[in-house]
């Protein structure tokens, strides 16, 4: 089996970022100077002589002010601070997640493998014996947590699992049956890449798809609007109950959900906060908000930084990821929080880890 050295190469961006970010301020306020500030955009309508890909919604775009806004997350976010003001063009982008049954199509007129299907290269862990250099990923397994387990050690509850790719989203023993309608999980960001290829499509720019989630409206905390739980209903599949022990299911399901559970934001856009996390296309930087704010004026258009750097995990090249997943919780990982920003080492993938795809207009 894999050593615990082994696996934490393995987790090394997962434990560090996507899932390990600290819990930030639910009540998120806005200064009485961002409010002026903000420009909002219509709502998503169709246009006249505009003619919509399938599963696809258009977005407007304009300008927005990008980032976390309360202060209270500034220790917690320095990542995704300061706002700054940046411009995008419009685009299409998916309506939900890319799911089982559209990757299914993929790979039956492709043949493509998953990174998780193929063997780990000798190369990139030469401390594994190389018999053990077999297909996998990494999957949550609450069950193997302890009552006393800390929430500082994010390898109590993941595990590289022998056998997990997307059609096995468990290991070897599961399968995706009767899930067509899941969004595919255990994407690495290659696989993303190669699907986009294949669909006459691309991955979103990390501006892209935070203006997408706004859905028009400037300095909300939340996809659908200020309240966490409005009129104490669960408006995306989070986690609820003991992080990570149990997951209660008061917003309708424990783990992985089909896609369009929920109601859309005001573009038509299913998901946008919880259930898997969505690659984007840029480098990820800890520093590039400051550097695009050192810049003054607006940010067209950006498509991020030239480099990877995370000072947390300095060898790894990483991507950005947004939206959060089905492990975000209120004790543990928040960035189902608009502005947050989720980071992913380029090889890794997981049993929440996905993708949508966007198209620009031609």
């Amino acid at each position: 089996m894999f050593g615990e050295k082994s696996i934490s190469l393995v987790l090394r961006s997962l434990c560090l970022s996507a899932i390990g970010w600290p819990a930030i301020a639910l009540g998120i306020g806005l200064s009485s100077a961002w409010a002026i500030d903000l420009t909002a955009t219509v709502e998503n309508k169709a246009e006249p002589g505009r003619v919509t890909p399938p599963d696809m919604v258009w977005i407007p775009g304009g300008e927005f002010a990008m980032g976390i806004f309360d202060a209270k997350c500034a220790d917690s976010a320095k990542d995704a601070r300061p706002v700054h003001r940046v411009y995008v063009d419009g685009f299409y982008m998916d309506r939900t997640e890319v799911t089982n049954d559209q990757f299914a199509r993929f790979v039956k007129e492709t043949g493509y493998k998953t990174v998780a299907e193929l063997s780990p290269s000798p190369s990139e862990f030469p401390d594994v014996p190389v018999q053990e250099l077999v297909p996998g990923s990494t999957v949550f397994t609450p069950e193997d947590v302890k009552e006393s387990c800390s929430l500082d050690n994010p390898l109590a509850w993941w595990r590289y699992q022998k056998g997990a790719d997307w059609k096995h989203p468990l290991g070897p023993s599961s399968s995706i049956d009767g899930k067509g309608n899941y969004p595919v999980v255990h994407i690495a960001y290659s696989d993303a890449l190669a699907y986009c290829r294949w669909a006459g499509k691309r991955l979103p720019t990390e501006a892209e798809w935070e203006f997408a989630a706004r859905g028009g409206k400037g300095g909300e905390p939340y996809v659908w609007g200020r309240e966490l739980k409005p009129d104490g209903k669960w408006m995306a599949n989070t986690h609820q109950g003991r992080f990570p022990a149990h997951d209660s299911a008061a917003d309708g399901f424990a783990g992985l959900a089909p896609v369009a559970q929920y109601a859309p934001n005001r573009y038509g856009l299913y998901d946008m906060a919880g259930n898997v996390w969505e690659w984007c296309q840029d480098w990820y930087r800890a520093d590039y908000y400051q550097k695009l704010a050192d810049n003054g004026g607006v940010a067209l258009n950006p498509q991020g930084p030239e480099s990877s750097f995370d000072p947390e995990d300095e060898h790894a090249k990483k991507r950005v990821q947004r939206g959060g997943s089905f492990l975000c919780n209120e004790v543990y990982c928040t960035r189902y929080v608009l502005g947050s920003r989720g980071k992913g080492e380029v090889s890794t993938a997981s049993n929440h880890l996905g993708f949508r795809c966007v198209r620009s207009e031609q």
